[in-house]
């Protein structure tokens, strides 16, 4: 990978970092709301059990997501930090040591591993 082609990646990565604290910022001020809406007396506490369930799933719903951000934002910081450390072997495959194709790290800028591993690291072979 040329100098280029890293500039490129990092611009992508700090893009997507970017959004995925964008994303999280907005799933804790959901979370700090609803939580400020239950000071409330009747805000809390739905009256039929039927909403509560709704509220319930809405919650865990939200919980998913913003787990699911944070591992994201984990993974693009760990991109960071090799290509920030080691800019010439950023972009080898963890695996084997192949390149993996400038544009699986255009589609996906913290993939860690080439088609090939990745593949095999999916099915168990």
């Amino acid at each position: 990978m040329n100098a280029e082609q890293r500039k490129h990646i990092e611009k992508r990565l700090l893009e997507a970092r970017s959004r995925a604290t964008r994303e999280l910022g907005q799933y804790d001020d959901s979370f700090t709301s609803s939580l400020q809406g239950a000071d409330s007396d009747l805000a809390a506490y739905s009256f039929h059990m039927a909403d509560q369930g709704t509220d319930a799933m809405e919650r865990e719903k939200a919980f998913l997501f913003a787990s699911k951000e944070g591992r994201l934002l984990y993974h693009i910081d760990e991109a960071l930090r090799r290509l920030y450390r080691n800019p010439e072997q950023f972009g080898q495959c963890e695996h084997c040591g192949e390149d993996v194709s400038f544009e699986r790290l255009d589609a996906l800028p913290h993939a860690r591993l080439c088609i090939r591993c990745k593949e095999k690291e999916e099915t168990g072979a």
